[in-house]
């Protein structure tokens, strides 16, 4: 039995997340039927995280375990024969056989794009928010310290019936807001993201740039694990899963 490893990368403005779904398309549906193609079967997929309808994945990993023999280089472009231009494996390689995509994880890093311009971009329409008024970095970078390091990030999570329970607890390792001409992305590394983390803490800092939340108000709104004082959950079309670490 083989454990193989699996970069890919995917536009998610095609899918419903990457879980499967009842009745909606999925990455993990349309990767699974690629993997029957190849495989002869479809071997238990082990992904490193689940996303959102309309979210992109620059890297995304995944594992399984399979006997088949096919050779390790061979597997991509196998793989991509049957896969939609939407999604693309970008490598395989043979890990130890108790690896996890999930559980071997140490952390994940994901961006946000915004594009801050008066006009709208339409070569972006899906893959950045438009967003045209003016956005001072450095007052977005002063809110943006506030929330690295372990906290409870009650606030800025979407609770539903299946995680209300659980321990909220997260390290942010980096957020940054940095700018090239128009389009401004928002960095942010952590050990473990909770529902809608990202877009909850995108949409807070967007309410720091209109002056509804003040930079120094940010330590009140992590430790007071009440949803309602953050801002608004930003859509989904400028997140990007853009690195997992092992």
């Amino acid at each position: 039995m083989r454990n193989i490893l699996l970069t890919i990368t995917y536009d998610g403005s095609k899918f419903h997340g990457w879980q499967i779904q009842k009745n909606a398309l999925s990455v993990q549906e349309v990767f699974q039927q690629a993997m029957k193609s190849v495989f002869g079967e479809c071997p238990d997929i082990k992904g490193c995280s689940r996303t959102d309808t309309g979210v992109h994945a620059n890297m995304y990993c995944l594992s399984f375990n399979t006997p088949h023999r096919i050779p390790i280089g061979k597997i991509p472009a196998a793989l991509n024969n049957y896969l939609p231009a939407s999604i693309a494996v970008l490598s395989a390689e043979e890990v130890d056989i108790d690896f996890h995509a999930r559980y071997s994880c140490k952390g994940k890093e994901y961006i946000y794009k915004i594009w801050n311009n008066d006009i709208r971009n339409p070569f972006l329409d899906g893959y950045a928010l438009h967003y045209w008024y003016p956005l001072d970095l450095e007052k977005l970078n002063e809110a943006s310290a506030h929330f690295i390091g372990h906290h409870d990030f009650t606030s800025f999570c979407t609770v539903d019936k299946n995680r209300e329970k659980g321990d909220f607890h997260r390290t942010v390792k980096k957020l940054e807001v940095a700018g090239n001409k128009d389009m401004v992305t928002v960095t942010i590394e952590a050990d473990g993201f909770l529902y809608n983390m990202v877009r909850i803490i995108v949409g807070t800092l967007l309410y720091v740039a209109q002056g509804k939340i003040s930079p120094d108000e940010i330590p009140g709104i992590i430790e007071a694990m009440d949803r309602s004082k953050a801002g608004p959950t930003a859509p989904p079309e400028g997140l990007y899963l853009n690195r997992v670490i092992y």
